[in-house]
C-alpha cells in the first residue's frame, strides 16, 4: 500500500466519541493452578439438558437464514411469560435491545436518563446513536437514587434506563421504589426495566416486571438468555413491551440477527425450567456465602442481587488494580473498574474460596 497521504471519508462526530467496551479478561493459564474466570458474569455450569442436542440440529442446517420472525421462539416465550407474542422482540442479548430501544426512540440530542456506575454499554449504545446520558450518581450503598433520576427527567429526556439488579454493584430495585418512580415519570418517556439478572433476585419486594408494564404502557423489560440460562456464547435476548413498542424494535432489528442455533437453544432452554432454577438456586448459595465472608472481613459490600458481587474502592485506582492483580496471580480473574471497583462473579466453589483468600490478605 502506498505511504502517500489521502483523503477518507470520516465517521459522524459521535461515532469518534464513542468509548470502548472493555470485556472481561481471560484467566492466564498457571502451571500447576486451574485459573477460573470472574470477570465476564457467566454462569459457569454447561448448557441446560437438551440443549447441545438442539443446537446441534440446527446446525445441520447452517445453509439457511434463520427464521426471520422467530415464531417458534415467540411461541414458547409467549408461553412462559403468559403474554401475547406481539409484546415480544428478540435481538443479540439484552444489549442488542438496548441499541434497538435507544435508535427507535433517541434523535441525536435527546437524553437518556440513567445511573452510574451501571452497565459498561449505556453510554456507548448513547452516543453511537447520538443521545446524550444524563447520569445519575448512585447511592453510596450502589443502590439507584430513583428520585434523583426522577428530578433529572425534562422536556428533551426521551429514555430513562433502570437496571435491576445494578450491573456492576449489584443491588435490586423494589417494587415499592419503582412504582414511586413511574408515577412521576412522564408518560411520553421510556422506561426500560434492564432485567438480565432477574432470576437471581431474592429481595423481600422484587419487581414484578410483567405485572408493572401491563400498568404502565412506557414500561419495556429487557431480559436475556446469557446468564441464568448460559447461553451467552449464542448471543440471544427479549424484550417484553406494549405491542407498539415492540413493533418499533422487531422494525430496526438487525435481520438475521438471532441465528437459528441460538433460536434453538433458547427454546430448548425454557422447556428445562426445574433445572434452570436448580442451577440459580445454587448460584444465590455460592453468592450470599461469598457476600458474607466478605462482609466478615470488614469489606463494605452492597447487597447482591445478580450471580457478582461487588467490592467499593471509591477514588481509589491504584488499589482497584491492586486487587485484581493479586486475584490473578491466585488464578482468579475479576473484573476492575478503576477508581469505583471489583466485580466479582460467582462462579465454580474453589473460585469462590480464593477469592475470599485474596481479600482476607489484600484486607490485611
Amino acid at each position: 500500500m502506498s505511504d502517500t497521504p489521502v483523503d477518507l471519508p470520516t465517521p459522524r462526530s459521535n461515532v469518534l466519541a464513542i468509548p470502548a467496551y472493555v470485556p472481561g479478561k481471560p484467566p492466564t493459564a498457571r502451571p500447576g493452578l486451574t485459573s477460573y474466570k470472574l470477570s465476564s458474569n457467566e454462569n459457569p455450569f454447561p448448557p441446560l439438558p437438551g440443549v447441545l442436542e438442539a443446537a446441534t440440529a440446527a446446525v445441520a442446517h447452517l445453509n439457511r437464514y434463520p427464521d426471520l420472525g422467530s415464531a417458534a421462539l415467540y411461541d414458547a416465550l409467549a408461553a412462559h411469560l403468559d403474554v401475547p407474542s406481539d409484546h415480544l422482540a428478540v435481538a443479540t442479548g439484552s444489549v442488542g435491545l438496548l441499541y434497538q430501544l435507544i435508535g427507535a426512540y433517541c434523535d441525536p440530542g435527546d437524553e437518556v436518563v440513567h445511573a452510574w456506575r451501571s452497565f459498561e454499554a449505556y453510554p456507548i449504545a448513547l452516543a453511537t446513536a447520538g443521545a446524550v446520558g444524563r447520569a445519575v450518581p448512585l447511592l453510596a450503598d450502589g443502590r439507584h437514587d430513583l428520585d434523583a433520576m426522577a428530578d433529572a427527567i425534562d422536556e428533551r429526556t426521551r429514555v430513562a434506563v433502570v437496571c435491576t439488579p445494578n450491573n456492576p454493584t449489584g443491588p435490586a430495585v423494589t417494587q415499592a421504589e419503582l412504582d414511586a418512580f413511574l408515577a412521576r415519570v412522564p408518560s411520553r418517556v421510556l422506561v426500560v426495566v434492564d432485567e438480565a439478572y432477574v432470576e437471581f433476585v431474592r429481595s423481600d419486594d422484587p419487581v414484578d416486571g410483567v405485572a408493572t408494564l401491563r400498568d404502565h404502557a412506557n414500561v419495556v423489560l429487557t431480559r436475556t438468555f446469557s446468564k441464568a440460562y448460559g447461553l451467552a456464547g449464542l448471543r440471544v435476548g427479549y424484550a417484553v413491551a406494549h405491542p407498539e413498542v415492540a413493533a418499533s424494535l422487531r422494525v430496526v432489528s438487525l435481520p438475521f440477527g438471532v441465528s437459528a442455533i441460538a433460536q434453538a437453544a433458547a427454546i430448548a432452554s425454557l422447556a428445562e425450567q426445574e433445572a434452570m432454577v436448580a442451577r440459580v438456586d445454587e448460584l444465590v448459595v455460592r453468592r450470599d456465602r461469598l457476600l458474607a465472608g466478605l462482609r466478615a472481613q470488614g469489606w463494605p459490600v452492597p447487597d447482591a442481587q445478580g450471580n457478582f458481587v461487588w467490592l467499593p474502592f471509591p477514588g481509589e485506582p491504584a488499589a482497584t488494580l491492586a486487587f485484581a492483580a493479586a486475584a490473578e496471580e491466585a488464578g482468579v480473574v475479576v473484573r476492575p473498574f478503576p477508581g469505583d471497583g471489583v466485580r466479582i462473579s460467582v462462579g465454580e466453589p474453589e473460585a469462590c474460596e480464593r477469592v475470599l483468600a485474596v481479600a482476607g490478605a489484600f484486607r490485611g
